[in-house]
């Protein structure tokens, strides 16, 4: 049977966690949990993690409604960090786009630029209202 105490968390008792769309296979953001976030997101319905900012748990779409409904839960070989396959309602990226990884980085050699390669879903303006 598996346990969280089985992963390797850093010194801040945390490790990364790459949340990935479960049909389509699309990186939809990365975010950090500790021991309880993991085992409260193994319970499920919904992602569970850890702000580092606000020095509490989050439940993706608590605010917004764009839930991320756990599908299926990976470990790497070194047991450090975590692949989450879920059902992402929505989007994920607080700023209004499907996946967080919206900006992509082009150019060669010393001379690199960004540029938004997706288009907004919804206005964070009025998902987040406080």
């Amino acid at each position: 049977m598996f346990s969280a105490d089985q992963l390797k968390y850093d010194e801040h008792g945390l490790l990364g966690a790459i949340i990935q769309d479960y049909k389509t296979n699309e990186v939809l953001m990365f975010a950090f949990m500790n021991k309880e976030a993991v085992e409260r997101t193994l319970k499920g319905p919904y992602v569970t993690f850890w702000s580092r900012s606000r020095q509490k748990y989050w439940v993706k779409g608590e605010e917004s409604g764009h839930t991320q409904e756990v599908k299926e839960v990976f470990y790497d070989c070194d047991g450090d960090a975590l692949l989450i396959k879920v059902d992402q309602k929505v989007a994920a990226c607080h700023e209004g786009y499907r996946s967080c990884f919206f900006r992509k980085i082009e150019g060669s050699t010393g001379s690199f630029g960004d540029k938004v390669i997706a288009e907004r879903m919804f206005d964070p303006k009025q998902a987040y209202k406080k």
